[in-house]
Formats: C-alpha cells, structure tokens, sequence
C-alpha cells in the first residue's frame, strides 16, 4: 500500500499586515545560531523594505523533505551528484600518473615544466568555476547548473584527449578544471538541500571522502592504459582521459531524474513549483519503500517571493551576521587543505628521494594511502550525526595534528622504512579525511540557503588557493634541502594548523547534526511570525 503524499500545508499564502522582514524562522532554536534579534535590523535586512502582506507565504516544504525514510531517489541523489568527487579524484590522480607519457609524447613535446603548468591550468580553471558557477548556481538554481558543470566537464575531458600540442592541452585542462570546481558548488548544495537532515553529516562526509575512489581508480587506470603489453603509451594517455568524458556522459543522464532543489524554489519566489516538486518525491518514495509516509511535522516557514537576488545581503551577511562561522569555516579549510595537498603533492618525492623507491611503483603506494582516506569518512561518518559536529570535528583534526607531528619526528629520526611511512601517511589521514569531509559539510550548511552555493565556491576557491599553491611549494622547498629534520619542520607546521583549527572549533562550531537547514541557518527571506 502506497501514501498519498501529505500537501494540505505545502504552500499558502498569508496575510500579515505588520509582517517584517527577518532572516529568522518561527520556532527555530537559539542554540548555536546566529541571534537575529541581536543584529541591528538595518543590517539584518540589508535595507531590503518589508514585503507586503500578499508577497509573504507559509511553507513546510523543509519539514516533508527531512521526514521522509531513506530510499532509491535519495541514493539516485548520492550517486548521480556524488560521483564529481570521484571525477576529481580520478583527474587529480591520473594527471600526475601519466606525466611521463605525456613528456614522452611525440605529438604533445611536453617538458616537466609544461606538466607543471598544465596541473596548475587545472586548479586556476577549479577556482574561476567554483566562484562563477557558485554565482550562477545560488540566481539560477541547482539542476540547471549541476547539469551545465558536468556537460563541461565530460566535453573538455574529451578534448584533451585529442589535444595536439602543449597549450590546448592546457586550455582544455582549465576547462576541465572550471566544470569540477562549478560542481563542487553546485552539487554540494543540492545534495545538502534534498537529504534528510538526520543523515545529512554521514552522508555528505562519505561523498566527500569518495574523491579517494577516484584517486585509486586513477592509479589503477594509469598502471592499464600505461601498460605498453596492452597499448601503445601515444593511445593510452588520450584513452584515460577519452574514458573520463564517457563517465560524464554517464552522469549527465543519471542527472536528468535529479529534480530541482524544493528549497532553492521555495526561497525564490516559486512555492507552488517547490510544493509540486516534493509532491512528486513524496510519491516516489512511497511507492519505492511500499510504505506509508510518516506525518509531517508541525513545522512551517513564512518566506516572502518579492525580492529576486538575496547575492548584496547575502555577502554581508558573511562578514557580519555570520563572521565567526565565516573564521571557523577559513580555519578549517586552510587547515585541512595545506596539510592535505603538503602530503599529497610531494608523497613521490619523499619516497623517491629518501626511500629510494622507483617512480613505476609509486601507484602501488598511493593505492592504499587513497583507500585509506575513503574509508576514514565511511567509518566515522555517523559519529558526526550522533555525537556531533563540535565533538567529532575537534577530535578528529587535534588527533591528525598530534599523528601529523609524531610522523614528522619517526621520520626525522629514520626510524620509518617505505611501508612503514605510508602506513602512517595512511593512518593519519584515515583520520584527516573526516576532518576535511566535516571542513565541506561545515561551511554548506552553516549559511543560509539564498548564499549557500557561493559560500560553498568561496571556502573551496580559498581551500584550492592554499592548499594548490602554499602546501606543496613550502613542502617542496623543504624536501629540495635533503634534510629530514628540515622535512620535521614541514610537518610540525602542518601538525600545528589541524590542532589550532581545533581549538577554534571548540569554540565556535556550530551543533548542526540532525537539524533542518532552516534551523541552523535561516533563510535570508524568511519572515518573523
């Protein structure tokens, strides 16, 4: 037997002549929230005037969506948005793994400077993607950007497969790299928006932490393609990135039966449209559990429809109504993002050069390093929705610090071999990769829902930035001095990051776990009762 989906209260429209503006929900709780009534209503509003009483409507689009049991279209939503993360994982790695073959090409002609350069195309295009993208995604919504990122990426995927020489292989990687930075803005917000919040932790930790599937794909692809028993290494680099774009391709048709974020329609003036779109999810999953829906919860919001673009509020909204969790979530990610690229972008280096280990076998290292990092948020995942966000992301960034500086000094002693060091490495970032996945999970959910995507774009653009550029050159520079007590140094810089990014989130981490979004953060077009 099959529920008919519960509307009566999806949409209305109210009366209220003295309604004004507040970007505050009625029966929200105070805890961990940012106090509207403490703000001056000047800047509460960003001088947006009070609506009038018929651009005010109650909705309780949230409540349904959070209520609802887990089933096939939630993990439809996992996998057709979740796998970018695996796209960019596979991307990073693979690059790096067919750098031989590709200054080895006798089309292409490449030296190691122009791999280099190629690599940081790359992460300038994720930059530029993710602010622009992020833009467009909080004005025009989260379908019609989350299947404009992938439709990017798949095409410039196939183009440098089919690139003839040095600078089109570098423009199609920083178009490569613009459609996976859009996706991490649009996607994290879409995936964040249609989970129930009760699972919202666990499941945006493990999407998060699949960027390490791609990674080990991208090592194990790279040892076939490059394998000259089975093809020749001119056709196997342009294989590797051919099989990327038909992934894309894939994920563009999963993405057709994603429907519309029912929260960004609802807070942009369209709530008879957001009503019909979680209507239809509602049938959905009822007819897939073949069970009845639970009830709703008395829980409703007043929103208003007049104002079309919230972007001027939303921005000031970041560095004043929102400012300490605008510091805990730059602290977070600077953290996670030096130590992780650090490690990450000179780990060959450090085995090459002190462990002696050849170039070709580098792949069987980074194998269970990477698996390693995907299993972290799969184990630990959960504790984020029942301990909590506070206690989890303290304790998993202070224990990376403190294993991050032990490792440091085991290695500055010799008291590690090449398995030895990348069983820590391995250890560590069991560990680390919860806390980066949490430093995702942190900044999508602590904003309001009119600027989540662009809040999203600018943390990553700031994670990319430090951890792109600052990690690997200061690392570099340490392993170029062949001294492994300069290398401590690295690492207890490192070490110390995760463990200030701590102390600060004790203090000002916000207790989402199990909450509505609406609840942690409300909307910028919310209406006090």
């Amino acid at each position: 037997m099959t529920a008919t989906p519960n509307t009566a209260r999806s949409v209305g429209v109210v009366h209220a002549p003295d309604a004004v503006h507040a970007p505050g929900v009625a029966r929200a709780k105070a805890a961990h929230a940012p106090g509207p009534a403490d703000v001056p209503e000047a800047v509460r509003t960003g001088g947006v005037p009070a609506p009038a009483p018929e651009d005010v409507f109650e909705t309780d689009v949230p409540a349904r969506l959070d209520r609802l049991p887990w089933s096939r279209f939630h993990w439809l939503v996992v996998t057709g948005l979740g796998i970018a993360w695996i796209l960019d994982g596979l991307e990073v790695t693979i690059v790096g793994s067919l750098s031989g073959a590709l200054t080895a090409s006798p089309v292409l002609h490449m030296t190691g400077a122009e791999v280099g350069m190629a690599a940081s195309a790359y992460l300038i295009g994720a930059v530029a993607g993710a602010l622009v993208f992020g833009w467009l995604t909080d004005r025009l919504g989260r379908k019609r950007l989350f299947s404009v990122t992938v439709l990017i990426y798949l095409i410039a995927t196939l183009a440098c497969g089919l690139s003839w020489n040095f600078w089109s292989f570098a423009l199609f990687r920083l178009l490569t790299g613009a459609g996976i930075g859009g996706e991490y803005a649009a996607v994290n917000a879409a995936i964040q928006e249609l989970i129930p919040a009760r699972r919202r932790g666990f499941t945006d930790l493990v999407i998060n932490g699949s960027f390490w599937l791609g990674a080990a794909l991208g090592a194990l692809g790279a040892l076939v393609v490059l394998n000259p028993a089975i093809m020749p290494p001119e056709i196997g680099w342009r294989a590797a990135f051919l099989i990327g774009g038909a992934l894309g391709f894939i994920v563009l048709l999963l993405r057709r039966f994603i429907p519309e974020s029912p929260r960004w329609l609802m807070t942009h003036g369209q709530p008879e449209e957001a009503a019909r779109v979680v209507s239809e999810i509602e049938a959905r999953v009822a007819q897939e559990t073949g069970r009845p829906l639970p009830p709703v919860p008395p829980q409703a919001l007043r929103l208003r429809r007049d104002v079309k673009s919230w972007f001027g509020v939303g921005f000031r909204a970041l560095f004043y109504q929102y400012r300490s969790r605008t510091i805990l979530g730059v602290a977070l990610m600077a953290a996670q993002a030096f130590c992780y690229n650090a490690v990450f972008f000179t780990y060959a280096l450090i085995l090459t050069r002190f462990y002696g280990i050849a170039s070709g076998r580098i792949g069987l290292f980074i194998l269970p390093f990477a698996l390693g990092n995907f299993a972290g948020p799969l184990v630990l995942g959960r504790l984020f929705d029942t301990w909590g966000r506070r206690p989890m992301i303290v304790a998993t960034y202070a224990l990376s610090g403190v294993l991050m500086i032990i490792t440091g000094m085991l290695f500055a002693a010799g008291a590690l071999d090449a398995v030895q060091q990348t069983a820590a490495w391995t250890g560590i970032f069991f560990v680390a990769s919860a806390a980066a996945s949490a430093a995702y999970l942190t900044v999508g959910e602590s904003f309001p829902l009119e600027m989540r995507a662009i809040a999203i774009a600018l943390f990553y653009a700031f994670g990319t930035g430090v951890g792109g550029i600052a990690g690997p050159t200061v690392f570099g520079m340490l392993i170029d001095t062949g001294s492994r007590m300069s290398i401590l140094w690295g690492y207890a810089l490192g070490g110390g990051l995760m463990l200030l990014a701590a102390g600060v989130a004790a203090v000002l981490a916000v207790d989402a776990e199990r909450r509505p979004l609406e609840e942690v953060a409300p909307p910028l077009s919310a209406v006090a009762a």
